[in-house]
C-alpha cells in the first residue's frame, strides 16, 4: 500500500484540476463575453488596469474545476472521506462555495451594492457553521491551548441529539472566513495577485498537511485540487489578463483558504503569515477609510492599496505581483518550520515589512510626482 502521505499521490489531482480549470476557464471566458459579463475599463477607471473590456466570471470557472475533481474522489474513491473529514463537511464546502459562486454572478452581471453582496458571503459561512466545521480551540502562542467550545447553546433535537450553537467557535469562524475573504476581494486589483497568493497559499497548506506530525492526507488532497484549479486558471489571468476572477472568484480564494486553515487544525497563524500583508493592506484601508476620511470602508473603490502603491512607486505590473508573491512565500514557507512562539514573532516582523513597505513606497510616489 502506497504512502497516503507522498507527494507522488498528489500529482494525478494536481494535473486533473489544473486541466478542468484550463478547459472551464476558456469556456467561461466566451460564456461571459456572449452575455456581456465583462469588466469596463471606464467603470471606476481610477482602479482600472486595462484598456479593453476584459470577460468575469473567473470564480465559476475554478469553481467547476474543484467540484468536479472533489466530487470524483468522494465518489469513486476513500482518499477524502471516511477519516476526520465527513460527508456533511465536504458538502457543506461545496454548497457554501455554489452559494459565492451564485451571488458573485449577480454582482458581476448586475453590479449590487454592498449590502445585496455581504449577504453571500453571510450564508456561505452560515452554511460551514452548520455544516459542523468550526475551530474548538486556537493554540496559544505564550503557551497552553485557548478553548473556544466552553459556551453552547441549545437550539433543538433530532434524532435524539442535541444541535447547539458554540458561541466563541461560531463567531470566530464568521469573523475568520468573512476576514479572509474581503482580504482576497480587496487584493483583486491586478492581474493573476489573487490567483498567485492563493495558489502559494494551497501550496503551503498541503506541505503542511503532509508533515507527518499533522499527517492529514484529506487535507493535502483538498489543498492540491484548489492549487491545481488556480493554476489553470493563471495561464488566463497573467497579466495581460484575459479574464478576470469576477467577485464569486475572488470571494472563494479567501474562503476555501480560510476553510482549509481550520479543517487542516486551525493552523491559523499559518493562514496569516502567507496572507500577512494583504490582511494587514485590507486593516490599514479599513481604519484609514473609517477614521481619516469618514466613510464607508466598502462603498468606494480607490488606488491607495498596497499593490496599487507599489505601481504608483514604478514597479511594473508583473514586478508588483512578483514581488508580493514572493513575501507570501517567504513567510509561507518561514511557517512550514516554525514552532507557535516563533510564529508569533514571525507575525511581528511582517507587521514591521509592512510598516516599512507602506513608508518606502509612499516616499518613492511623492518623489516620482516632483
Amino acid at each position: 500500500m502506497s504512502d497516503p502521505l507522498s507527494i507522488n499521490n498528489y500529482i494525478v489531482p494536481f494535473l486533473a484540476a489544473l486541466g478542468i480549470s484550463l478547459v472551464s476557464t476558456f469556456g467561461v471566458s466566451k460564456l461571459a463575453r456572449c452575455f456581456n459579463i465583462v469588466d469596463r475599463p471606464e467603470n471606476f477607471p481610477e482602479r482600472k488596469i486595462q484598456t479593453m473590456p476584459v470577460p468575469l466570471l473567473g470564480g465559476v470557472a475554478i469553481f467547476l474545476s474543484v467540484l468536479i475533481v472533489v466530487c470524483y474522489y468522494a465518489l469513486f474513491t476513500e482518499r477524502l472521506l471516511g477519516g476526520y473529514l465527513l460527508p456533511k463537511h465536504l458538502l457543506g464546502i461545496l454548497l457554501a462555495g455554489a452559494l459565492l459562486m451564485i451571488g458573485g454572478f449577480l454582482d458581476d452581471k448586475f453590479n449590487l451594492k454592498p449590502h445585496q453582496q455581504i449577504i453571500w458571503p453571510i450564508l456561505a459561512v452560515l452554511v460551514i457553521i452548520i455544516s459542523g466545521i468550526g475551530i474548538d480551540y486556537i493554540t496559544n502562542p505564550l503557551g497552553g491551548t485557548i478553548y473556544l467550545d466552553t459556551l453552547k447553546v441549545k437550539l433543538f433535537t433530532w434524532g435524539g441529539l442535541p444541535y447547539h450553537i458554540v458561541v466563541w467557535a461560531d463567531l470566530f469562524a464568521l469573523v475568520w472566513l468573512l476576514g479572509m475573504m474581503y482580504t482576497t476581494k480587496f487584493l483583486d486589483g491586478l492581474d493573476g495577485l489573487v490567483s498567485g497568493i492563493t495558489t502559494i497559499g494551497a501550496v503551503v497548506l498541503f506541505l503542511l498537511s503532509l508533515n507527518k506530525e499533522v499527517a492529514q492526507p484529506e487535507t493535502a488532497l483538498l489543498s492540491v485540487i484548489l492549487a491545481g484549479s488556480f493554476v489553470g486558471f493563471l495561464f488566463f489571468n497573467w497579466h495581460p489578463a484575459k479574464i478576470f476572477l469576477g467577485e464569486g472568484g475572488s470571494l472563494f480564494a479567501g474562503f476555501f483558504l480560510g476553510v482549509l486553515s481550520i479543517i487542516s487544525g486551525a493552523k491559523i497563524a499559518t493562514a496569516l503569515l502567507i496572507m500577512g500583508i494583504p490582511i494587514l493592506d485590507v486593516i490599514w484601508v479599513i481604519l484609514r477609510r473609517l477614521f481619516w476620511e469618514k466613510k464607508s470602508p466598502f462603498k468606494t473603490a480607490d488606488r491607495k492599496h498596497l499593490h496599487f502603491r507599489l505601481l504608483d512607486a514604478g514597479f511594473s505590473h508583473r514586478g508588483a505581483v512578483l514581488f508580493l508573491y514572493c513575501i507570501s512565500l517567504i513567510f509561507g514557507v518561514a511557517a512550514l518550520f516554525l514552532g507557535s512562539s516563533q510564529k508569533l514573532l514571525a507575525l511581528g516582523t511582517l507587521l514591521g515589512l509592512m510598516l516599512v513597505l507602506g513608508v518606502t513606497v509612499i516616499i518613492l510616489y511623492r518623489k516620482k510626482r516632483k
